[in-house]
């Protein structure tokens, strides 16, 4: 895969006018290679792993990147993750500076996975891909989740892909 790029997320079949249907052709086990990639980075609260603020954060965030014209909806990735029980960490690609978000760029190689099901098996899937990064010989140093539609989106189209993402 070439550097700074995803598998290309179609976003032609929306019926719901939210999140695109997501087709994980592409995705699974894939090496994906960062250098310098820019990324908006928002921290949302939780209460035990379960996010209190993720709506208004996220709604803020895409409306700063559509503003700043930073989107290419055909690499819209957002990668996740907890940094406690009471906190998370959510990675926006760009592709350039948003004004009044906090930006970071990502440089590393990625392993990836998908996975179908409830986002109550999230502990799960994170286990599975740092058993995975071990299986091929490296240490997972993040895992990151990219959960492909939001619960909504989910449940009208039957089914919940998420991305499992871990940083060898």
């Amino acid at each position: 895969m070439e550097t700074n790029t995803v598998p290309t997320i179609d976003t032609s079949h929306n019926f719901t006018g939210c999140c695109p249907k997501f087709d994980p052709a592409g995705w699974d086990h894939q090496t994906l290679h960062f250098k310098d990639k820019p990324f908006v980075r928002a921290v949302t609260r939780s209460a035990m792993h379960v996010p209190l603020n993720m709506g208004s954060v996220f709604a803020r965030v895409q409306e700063h990147i559509e503003d700043a014209a930073a989107l290419d909806p055909a690499q819209a990735i957002v990668l996740s993750r907890d940094l406690s029980s009471w906190s998370g960490e959510h990675l926006f690609a760009v592709t350039g500076a948003v004004e009044g978000e906090e930006m970071t760029t990502l440089t590393g190689d990625f392993i990836t996975r998908v996975f179908e099901g409830p986002y109550s098996k999230a502990k799960d899937w994170i286990g599975e891909m740092e058993a995975e990064a071990k299986a091929a010989g490296h240490e997972a140093k993040r895992v990151f989740l990219f959960y492909t539609t939001c619960p909504k989106c989910a449940d009208a189209y039957g089914q919940n892909y998420v991305i499992g993402l871990a940083e060898i």
